[in-house]
């Protein structure tokens, strides 16, 4: 039994190991979670250089995971790494640029797509900021990128079980995207209405003039 025990305190000692080495990157991730997390909000808040220094923040924080971590961790990655390339798509957008590539990014597959996904819930809510401070054109901006996003990433749905909740999310965006949809065909129906009436209106007060 002797080599039997030198053998298992070998393993426990590797499974201690990379016991400490996941708790290191687990909280690392939640760092780089955050970072994201307040790069979205100061988006939406109209803070977009806040943004943009939070974003820095959660970019320089995954490259040092990814450089820390080894393969054996690398489906913790996944998560604050979706993280990051939703606040660098909703960042760029709000600066009237596109979606940043996977490779710009640095980004798995799997974490892209997810990011990707997610992003089309930011934008529901950029499209409901601008409907309510009456930018109706960049509404329309933002909801086509919606759509463009969910039309590319829903055939990728047979990949679920590749890709961990890829199906659900997707069966989310396309929600979103329908909701979002009927909300701005609202919106534009009382800009057309309200453009309508103003024109009327000029007409009438030019005859009796």
């Amino acid at each position: 039994m002797d080599e039997v025990e030198k053998s298992l305190k070998a393993m426990e000692a590797r499974f201690s190991d990379q016991l400490q080495r996941r708790d290191r990157v687990l909280k690392d991730t939640r760092d780089v979670i955050s970072a994201s997390s307040r790069a979205i909000i100061s988006v939406h808040t109209g803070k977009l250089k806040e943004g943009e220094r939070e974003l820095a923040k959660a970019r320089a924080l995954m490259n040092e995971l990814r450089k820390s971590s080894d393969p054996s961790l690398s489906r913790y990655l996944v998560s604050p790494e979706a993280e990051v390339v939703e606040a660098s798509a909703v960042v760029s957008l709000a600066k009237g640029k596109a979606v940043p590539s996977m490779e710009s990014l640095g980004a798995s597959p799997e974490a892209y797509l997810l990011g990707l996904l997610d992003t089309v819930g930011e934008l529901k809510r950029l499209v409901l900021d601008s409907i309510l401070r009456r930018k109706l054109a960049r509404a329309k901006r933002y909801f086509e990128v919606m759509e463009e996003l969910y039309s590319a990433c829903s055939p990728l749905a047979v990949y679920d079980h590749v890709v961990n909740g890829a199906r659900r999310k997707i069966d989310v965006a396309r929600m979103l995207v329908e909701d979002t949809r009927g909300l701005l065909a609202v919106e534009l129906g009382r800009e057309s209405v309200s453009i309508s009436m103003s024109r009327l209106e000029k007409k009438l007060a030019g005859g009796r003039a």
